[in-house]
């Protein structure tokens, strides 16, 4: 007998969980650079906020409590939301990743077909997937990041913005905050 799942469609497996991909995140020690670069591709305006223990509650980094900072920026194209995160103190999959593989995509972040987000974190724990670090931004956000990459080249994070939850006003805005 066969461990792998049976194919439901050309775009579905029985065990299919992680849903729609809804953020690519790049990881870079030069956050600036990396948001021109997006900017030229057409990928913009950018929102920089400062992640760390005074907006983030509940920080964990491989199992134990934790304390880290980073730059993070966020944008849209689309229905995609893009994040480069620059990792500024303390340990973090962030600064794991630049030590380890140099700059580039970290992680993917997924919807899990709108699963409630504690089974969500369940069903990755038992599928053997580690969760490696978690936050809680503004005390509002949760997020996970779960040891995937040995299974498929990449982490998966999930996390979960409330539909009434009110976008701060970032830092900064670059090129330049929205007219309208």
């Amino acid at each position: 007998m066969s461990d792998l799942p049976r194919v439901l469609s050309q775009v579905e497996l029985a065990n299919g969980f992680l849903g729609d991909a809804i953020q690519i995140c790049v990881v870079t020690p030069d956050y600036r650079r990396i948001m021109a670069g997006f900017v030229k591709a057409g990928i913009g305006p950018w929102r920089v906020y400062t992640f760390s223990p005074d907006t983030v509650s509940e920080m964990t980094y491989r199992g134990r409590p934790a304390r880290y900072s980073m730059k993070l920026c966020l944008a849209f194209s689309g229905s995609m939301m893009w994040e480069i995160v620059q990792p500024l103190e303390g340990p973090s999959l962030y600064t794991e990743f630049l030590e380890g593989h140099g700059e580039g995509v970290h992680h993917i972040a997924v919807n899990c077909k709108d699963v409630p987000y504690e089974e969500r974190i369940r069903e990755f724990e038992a599928r053997g997937f580690r969760m490696v670090q978690s936050g809680k931004w503004m005390d509002t956000v949760p997020y996970h990041y779960f040891e995937t990459d040995g299974a498929i080249g990449t982490t998966i994070e999930i996390f979960n913005i409330p539909a009434d939850f009110p976008m701060p006003e970032p830092e900064e805005w670059y090129p330049a905050a929205p007219t309208a």
